[in-house]
């Protein structure tokens, strides 16, 4: 993003928001990983990651926008993890790819970083 579009009016007030629904949108997105890891059936599974996955492609989509490219790039990349996963020829087995956890742990961490500046 360019400095201009980091100094429209009114992004603040926007990128204060983003980062306001980031922290309960970071513990969701954790606890649906959680529960699908813990969970025993492909459809608690899936289901699980499905909302994660929606979780963090609204993420990933503003990011960018409100000045954390990098925070948008890392959503996007756990939101591809899982796509794979849920297209993939193990969707319908009772199995949460460790791979999954790993990336949404990298991005949880990331989100907690920007809400603490």
């Amino acid at each position: 993003m360019n400095a201009a579009a980091l100094e429209l009016p009114g992004l603040d007030r926007i990128r204060a928001r983003f980062v306001e629904l980031l922290d309960d949108r970071r513990t969701l997105i954790a606890q649906h990983a959680l529960a699908a890891w813990d969970a025993e059936t492909s459809e608690d599974i899936n289901g699980n990651l499905e909302a994660a996955k929606a979780l963090l492609h609204q993420i990933a989509g503003t990011a960018g926008t409100v000045g954390y490219p990098q925070l948008g790039s890392a959503a996007q990349q756990c939101e591809a993890e899982i796509i794979a996963h849920l297209e993939g020829d193990y969707a319908d087995l009772a199995v949460c790819p460790g791979e999954i956890i790993w990336r949404i742990d990298g991005f949880v961490a990331a989100c907690e970083e920007v809400v603490a500046l």
